[in-house]
């Protein structure tokens, strides 16, 4: 399915300027798949522990919730289909496929690093 939807996106990667990247649509749905994500899952993670209403399993640390916190950020597919029923204007569509890709990629390189580097095993 990833392979599908990267290939159904659209974006030339050859057209793209630092200027297009930095732009506010795309950079605001990178930032929101980015930090929004991670916040959210997080703080609702955090909050569902502290109320009670569920505990963290035997060795899993907040450290490894903020992990999976950060791969959360990964939304390719719904995010596109969200990103083009928001942007109707054909002139912003390469915007949210490149803020798409840039959150995604973002997301998935800090929580692959975050979770790799809590999972080493102590020397």
């Amino acid at each position: 399915m990833p392979a599908f939807a990267f290939a159904n996106a659209g974006v030339t990667l050859g057209d793209v300027t630092w200027t297009a990247v930095v732009a506010p649509v795309p950079l605001g749905i990178a930032l929101g798949l980015f930090l929004g994500k991670q916040i959210g899952v997080f703080s609702f993670a955090y909050a569902a522990v502290r109320l009670g209403l569920c505990r963290l399993p035997e060795g899993v640390g907040w450290i490894h919730i903020y992990g999976v916190a950060l791969l959360a950020g990964i939304g390719f597919t719904m995010s596109l289909f969200i990103g083009t029923l928001a942007f109707t204007d054909p002139a912003q569509a390469v915007g949210v496929r490149i803020g798409v890709l840039g959150g995604s990629i973002l997301s998935a390189i800090a929580g692959y690093l975050m979770l790799r580097a809590s999972l080493k095993p102590a020397a």
